[in-house]
């Protein structure tokens, strides 16, 4: 049984790690998807790796940063596809690590554009063609930093991706009245390009999976199944929530 048959999703960061194995697995379960990403030639391979296995994807390259890009991301499904029943707006950036005293205004708010405003943008224009279809799913990833966990040095990752909660609620309430669902995914420790930025020695490593009560970080493959039970009909009652994906970080004290 393919749990997304018929569904169309849009899926930004779709270049690699958590928004490769999700567009990789959304295609599998029958999702037509169409993929985001600033660059292009990986864009295309994974779209290509979809192709060979029987599946249907749409690469277009731009930066989530563009509102105008997030319209046309829209306009592809709509045209090609015929509309959109999910979005998994999932690209994003660490931002400035580091002292927040070193922390410029211009590195301040290219995280807050990277990471919610571009947000926003893709909610503003994903919206509208789930209206047109009567119900849809939206899921924005956050992280558990600045949600259940303080971290130094990550003051503008923390505050960007905190104010998806803020986002995340409100759009619950505005349309879930429209059978729309918004849901916002935390992910702990994943084995990832972004996470290799922050554990790049063996050391580093070492201590971020002690960080964890499973001791251990995750597959992107892991974390793809959690936005895929957001995104299908297994979470239909479920909205406005933060769904926690971290391996017991956020709770573990040894």
């Amino acid at each position: 049984m393919h749990t997304l048959k018929d569904k169309v999703a849009i899926i930004t960061g779709a270049s690699s790690g958590i928004g490769r194995a999700t567009a990789l697995l959304f295609a599998a379960q029958g999702a037509r998807v169409v993929l985001a990403a600033r660059r292009e030639s990986e864009l295309a391979r994974v779209a290509h790796e979809i192709e060979l296995a029987e599946g249907s994807a749409l690469p277009l390259a731009g930066d989530v940063q563009d509102e105008d890009y997030n319209r046309r991301l829209v306009a592809l499904a709509v045209e090609r596809y015929g509309g959109l029943d999910i979005g998994f707006n999932n690209a994003g950036s660490l931002g400035a690590m580091g002292s927040t005293l070193e922390v410029s205004a211009e590195a301040w708010n290219e995280a807050l554009q990277v990471n919610l405003s571009s947000a926003f943008y893709a909610a503003k224009h994903q919206l509208p063609a789930m209206l047109r279809r009567g119900a849809g799913s939206l899921i924005f990833t956050s992280t558990f930093v600045g949600y259940t966990v303080g971290m130094p040095g990550m003051a503008s990752y923390a505050a960007s991706k905190s104010g998806l909660m803020g986002l995340t609620q409100a759009l619950a309430a505005e349309f879930g009245p429209h059978a729309i669902r918004v849901n916002a995914l935390l992910p702990g420790g994943t084995d990832t390009p972004m996470g290799a930025t922050v554990a790049s020695t063996p050391e580093a490593l070492a201590a971020v999976k002690a960080l964890h009560a499973l001791k251990r970080i995750a597959s992107p493959e892991e974390i793809a199944q959690s936005a895929l039970y957001l995104a299908s009909d297994a979470s239909s009652f479920t909205t406005g929530t933060a769904l926690l994906v971290d391996g017991g970080v956020s709770i573990n004290r040894s």
